[in-house]
């Protein structure tokens, strides 16, 4: 039996929308960690899964006109949904949980009722801010220039009876575990953590909602559905079948080694979660691991924004393993990273094509040119100069998993990459052409080559977390079997047989045309953002006729645009600061943010009906319409602005 155990999480995602490279860099740095304590000989439990109750996908469906478990079951298992995903993205999850799964609503409900009934939670009235995005309770005083603290966004004021959990009450207790244990880290999210919540007065958690059905009924007081985070939460202890019979692995694997989650959730799984569990009288987890954020712009990359970056997209196009490769070797795991199309690119070149896909070509052409069928002679003379090889070859993996146990993948890379480079190097040191040339050197030859085969293995056993399928093909390519890229292998020299036989293969990693590649992607993104505008439907024309003196009544003037915005919260509307010739400015809302950005039409002279009576859309007021029409070409319709010469005057009446 195997006491080695490790059980490791990613937040479970919530389904409001397709998911997106950030959510991807998470879940493949879950899985490269998975992957390596099982190399080292770990009963690994590797969990993920989605979190799909809440006011927000009940909004949603609605908006779809489908039932909120129609609308997740689409995002979850439908094409090019999670599941589809992560088997793209060579996830190995051992559990994959759904919060609408039967056995984990039940679970929630007895540990809901059960904190009830000891007096955790206790029943009152909620009144304060709402983050409908974030599904998220604050306080005034919590509010950054009156919007979420977390997200930015506007929130509303939200009063409904509701069910509070005594979070107060463990307040000095989360203080000790945040201050006086590693049970958080980046060290620096503990300072957030208690500067920001537990030193201005750690408050009593809303548990409860009323105002939505769409979430896991309390079923001692119908009307009432459990919160998110009691429900999404505790699906870290149901998965392994705490207060149900699904499973029986909660003795075995609780509590968890380590919880991976973004910044943005680090509140809740920091106080909210220990504290639930101190109610419940359970173990707290070992650690919480706050990872940064992937920015798009310099902002975080949002679905409710609109800037994401699709990974089908990228790992189709580049390769699953070269998109988890660039995602762990660029960016430092607790930090935040810009994300760009150039630093992907750059990163594939430079490291896998140039370094690891280079050395492992050059070295299995040279083996299959100068030895018959590619096997080495048994009879090798070896140098000191190949002393410094062998001995950081054989440091490595001592390095490797210092850097790996902290969680510091760039790191662990970047040691394997000071392997690969060294080995580069040596090619050129040792000049296998030039000893190839004369047969009195051939044990010599073969014994540069033998050094630089077991190079490759042993960087290839450490980079097999990281790009398991390429690494599979690497030890094809050198001929290592299986007992050759074992984790205790990694750690010694001289593993592959003296007479090893190489056998060429495909080219791992191919050399980009970087020019080339951004402007594909560049028409790819435009491609899916054309693909996302709704349809234009052309209305049939009105059969009750308009007399000639009513369409007369139109004033028609020609206006010039000062400014033009974005209107918050909609996805459709322009707001429009015009001149009319009156001297004063006019507002006028229109449909058509899907076609424009907004600084393209600053300067711009329209066409607008001035006398319609005043509207409201989004509860701002527009005054007037400007004119467009319907344009087609390629089979593709937009909506055109009626765009007058410049020359013509503000106020100029269109007969």
């Amino acid at each position: 039996m195997n006491d080695k155990k490790f059980y490791i999480t990613t937040p479970i995602y919530y389904p409001s929308d397709k998911l997106h490279i950030g959510h991807t860099y998470c879940t493949v740095a879950t899985d490269a960690m998975a992957r390596y304590k099982r190399l080292c000989g770990y009963d690994v439990m590797f969990l993920t899964g989605t979190d799909e109750h809440g006011q927000k996908i009940e909004d949603k469906a609605k908006e779809a006109g489908v039932t909120p478990k129609q609308f997740v079951d689409n995002i979850v298992e439908g094409p090019r949904g999670v599941l589809d995903l992560w088997k793209l993205m060579n996830i190995s999850n051992d559990r994959f949980i759904r919060t609408t799964d039967a056995y984990h609503e039940a679970a929630v409900q007895k540990i809901f009722k059960k904190l009830y009934e000891q007096g955790d939670i206790y029943k009152g009235k909620y009144v304060g801010k709402y983050c409908k995005p974030c599904e998220s309770f604050w306080t005034e005083s919590q509010l950054v220039d009156g919007k979420c603290p977390d997200c930015g966004r506007e929130v509303q004021d939200a009063e409904e009876e509701a069910y509070f959990f005594r979070l107060s009450k463990y307040a000095d207790r989360i203080l000790d575990l945040l201050e006086n244990t590693d049970f958080l880290e980046p060290r620096s999210r503990v300072n957030e953590m208690v500067n920001n919540f537990i030193k201005p007065g750690l408050e009593d958690l809303c548990v409860s909602r009323t105002s939505f059905t769409w979430g896991v009924p309390v079923d001692f007081d119908p009307g009432h559905v459990v919160y998110v985070w009691i429900d999404a939460l505790s699906n870290y202890i149901t998965a392994l079948g705490f207060d149900n019979d699904q499973y029986d692995d909660y003795s075995k694997f609780w509590p968890a080694d380590v919880h991976f989650v973004g910044k943005e959730i680090v509140r809740f799984h920091s106080i909210i979660w220990p504290a639930i569990l101190m109610a419940l009288g359970e173990p707290l987890p070992k650690k919480v691991f706050g990872h940064g954020w992937l920015l798009l712009d310099g902002g975080k990359m949002s679905k409710s924004k609109g800037n994401v970056v699709d990974p089908y997209l990228l790992a189709e196009r580049y390769g699953v393993d070269a998109l988890r490769f660039f995602l762990l070797r660029t960016f430092p795991f607790g930090s935040d990273g810009n994300f760009s199309n150039e630093s992907l690119i750059n990163t594939i070149n430079v490291d896998l094509a140039n370094d690891l896909g280079n050395l492992l070509s050059r070295t299995v052409s040279m083996v299959g040119k100068y030895f018959e069928g590619g096997r080495l002679p048994a009879e090798q003379t070896a140098d000191p100069l190949d002393d410094e090889i062998i001995a950081m070859a054989s440091g490595l993996r001592d390095k490797y998993e210092a850097a790996m146990e902290r969680y510091a993948f760039q790191d662990a890379l970047a040691e394997v990459f000071k392997l690969i480079s060294r080995a580069n190097k040596y090619i050129d040191e040792t000049a296998p052409w030039v000893l190839a040339k004369d047969e009195a050197n051939k044990p010599r030859l073969a014994r540069v080559m033998y050094n630089l085969l077991e190079s490759l293995r042993i960087a290839g056993v450490l980079l097999t977390p990281f790009m398991p399928e390429s690494m599979d093909k690497l030890f094809a390519q050198i001929g290592a079997g299986p007992d050759s890229t074992t984790w205790e292998s990694a750690g010694q020299w001289g593993v592959l047989a003296a007479d090893t036989a190489v056998a060429r293969g495909e080219n791992l990693f191919p050399r980009i045309d970087v020019q080339k590649e951004l402007a594909a992607l560049e028409a790819a993104a435009e491609e899916a953002r054309k693909a996302a505008l709704p349809a234009l439907e052309i209305e049939p024309f009105t059969e009750e006729p308009v007399d000639f003196d009513t369409f007369c009544k139109s004033d028609f003037r020609v206006v010039k645009v000062k400014d033009c915005q974005n209107v918050k919260k909609s996805t459709k509307l322009l707001k429009f600061t015009l001149d009319d010739g009156t001297g004063t400015d006019r507002q006028i809302l229109s449909g058509i943010a899907m076609y424009y950005k907004p600084e393209e039409l600053i300067g711009k002279t329209l066409a607008a009906i001035v006398n319609l009576p005043p509207r409201k859309m989004m509860g701002q007021e527009s005054c007037g319409m400007l004119l467009s029409a319907v344009h087609s070409e390629k089979g593709e319709e937009r909506l055109n602005l009626i765009m007058l010469d410049d020359k013509i005057p503000a106020g100029a009446k269109l007969c």
